[in-house]
């Protein structure tokens, strides 16, 4: 069932998110300060706590780690999720934490190697702000999505929020699926998502149709998260898409 949460705040010292932002229901921008209602933000908020791992602990002991013939790097992720992994109340803290995730992940040093035409430093940043949004959805092991917001929808909410047209809504798009396709990106991820608890999963299955996704606990029935997405997308889509319309 619906549970209540406190309105919220993010601050990051060192960056400001796009003003954009703003026409976001429930979002606010001010300065350094992410400012959010949950009440007028989330779609879906059945659930308060999120599974997280300190990001200094994740550099520390998670990002050096290599496989072996022996043990898969999704083996070691799941015992290093089971041995450091606390569960959080406060989604600034998720925010925070995810911050960190996906600046590493959408950094500058991976634009020679991403093959997406026309790709620069301000795309990987909007990268790196819509993902860090997403980090607060949440799917439960038994495969429910339980929390969904606005920027669970990636191309839809960088249309809304940074004016983008839909080429470049495009381009981002394969820059992010590259986190799932690319081999040395893939491996980056599945390291990096443990601090946020478990893996990347897409709602985009079979084709790239901006389904969106989430980072799932492993073991997540996939099948039940493919039949609850596929019965709030469009709804939910057109909602955000309106948000653009309202600017």
């Amino acid at each position: 069932m619906p549970v209540t949460l406190a309105p919220f705040t993010l601050e990051l010292p060192d960056h400001r998110f796009a003003p954009g932002w703003n026409r976001l229901p429930g979002i606010t921008v001010d300065g350094t300060a992410l400012h959010i209602t949950p009440e007028d933000y989330f779609f879906r908020l059945n659930s308060t706590g999120w599974r997280i791992i300190d990001w200094e602990m994740v550099t520390a002991h998670m990002l050096p780690v290599q496989e072996s013939t022996g043990t898969a790097l999704e083996q070691q992720a799941l015992e290093f999720i089971d041995s450091h992994a606390r569960t959080t109340h406060d989604p600034a803290e998720v925010l925070a934490v995810a911050w960190q995730v996906y600046s590493y992940l959408f950094r500058e040093e991976h634009l020679p190697t991403l093959d997406v035409p026309g790709i620069t430093v301000e795309h990987l940043r909007i990268l790196a702000e819509v993902s860090t949004l997403t980090a607060l959805n949440k799917v439960d092991e038994d495969g429910n999505i339980t929390i969904v917001g606005p920027a669970w929808f990636f191309g839809d909410t960088a249309r809304v929020v940074y004016d983008l047209d839909e080429a470049t809504v495009q381009a981002l798009d394969e820059v992010f699926h590259g986190g799932l396709f690319n081999e040395n990106r893939r491996i980056e991820s599945i390291k990096a998502h443990t601090a946020l608890g478990g893996r990347l999963v897409h709602g985009c299955q079979s084709t790239p149709s901006q389904k969106g996704g989430v980072v799932a606990p492993y073991g997540t029935p996939m099948d039940r998260f493919r039949d609850d997405l596929a019965g709030f997308r469009d709804e939910w889509i057109r909602a955000v898409r309106s948000f653009g319309d309202a600017a």
